[in-house]
């Protein structure tokens, strides 16, 4: 068998198995759940047999010599939608993991939201726009990703230190999202100091990458496959950081009735001067 026809069957096995978890992923009902996920799933799934065409197309000419144009523009259009994607995952997978602390999940969601701000703009301001060797598009993509990566390392090592507080089984799907997202960046980032610039589908980093996907596509497939844990109730004492913390973050970003207030002595300044105001005119009629 040759290296060409190994890939073709790796890239036909991982076309499987991204649709056999996206089937289990929507038959169980955890795109409610997990609505960004269930996105992800679906852009996946539609676009992985669309780019298949458009570069199998390109050796074989099927379209009059456009393919790569096409292969190239639908590639990283779909990279950044995913990279979109993934940042609200993490939002959704941090906020399942803090179901039981709502004022917790609204101060996670506030350092996100700056966490994504700010990787965007030293993302960008670190791009030079000129004497550029690889493609505008590609590079800021790329910074985008490696943002979301770290994100999604950051992540995994919370959920890890944090199950026991949390009373987060192994189990459950969020750690399970987690850990596949978690793998999945520690190989683009181990593998990336082997890539080469005139790489090809037959390197044996690419049978890496390939097998590292299918590693962790096995992962969410078993999770979406077996019945997930109840989550225990928590118990706390009433001194604990934790619920203070909780209580903190239910006071940040919270919007209710708002009542202006005065100083006291503003009102007895004022009263004393209209009753002053007044004294000389009542003393003339009489």
């Amino acid at each position: 068998m040759s290296s060409q026809t190994a890939m073709s069957l790796l890239s036909v096995a991982e076309f499987a198995l991204w649709a056999a978890f996206g089937y289990l992923f929507w038959t169980r009902d955890l795109h409610r759940r997990f609505p960004a996920m269930g996105i992800y799933l679906a852009l996946r799934v539609v676009s992985m047999p669309v780019l298949l065409v458009f570069f199998y197309g390109q050796t074989r000419h099927w379209f009059n010599g456009s393919s790569f144009s096409l292969y190239y523009y639908a590639y990283w259009i779909v990279y950044l939608a995913s990279t979109v994607t993934l940042f609200f995952v993490c939002i959704e997978v941090f906020r399942s993991a803090l179901s039981a602390f709502s004022g917790l999940q609204r101060l996670g969601t506030m350092v996100f939201r700056w966490i994504a701000l700010v990787s965007a703009i030293i993302g960008f301001s670190t791009i030079s726009f000129s004497h550029r060797e690889i493609p505008i598009l590609a590079d800021i993509v790329n910074r985008l990703m490696r943002s979301v990566s770290i994100l999604e390392l950051c992540l995994l090592a919370f959920l890890c230190l944090s199950m026991n507080t949390l009373r987060l089984s192994i189990r459950d799907m969020a750690f399970g999202i987690a850990l596949g997202f978690g793998l999945m960046s520690s190989s683009d980032f181990i593998l990336a100091s082997f890539w080469s610039r005139k790489t090809s589908l037959t390197d044996p980093v690419q049978f890496v990458s390939e097998s590292v996907t299918l590693v962790f596509l096995g992962i969410w497939i078993a999770y979406a496959a077996l019945p997930e844990p109840v989550r225990r109730p928590l118990v706390m004492p009433v001194n604990s950081t934790i619920l203070r913390w909780n209580e903190i973050g239910s006071v940040l970003g919270y919007t209710g009735t708002q009542v202006a207030v005065q100083p006291a002595g503003g009102f007895v300044l004022t009263d004393v001067e209209r009753v002053a105001e007044r004294m000389p005119i009542r003393n003339l009629k009489y």
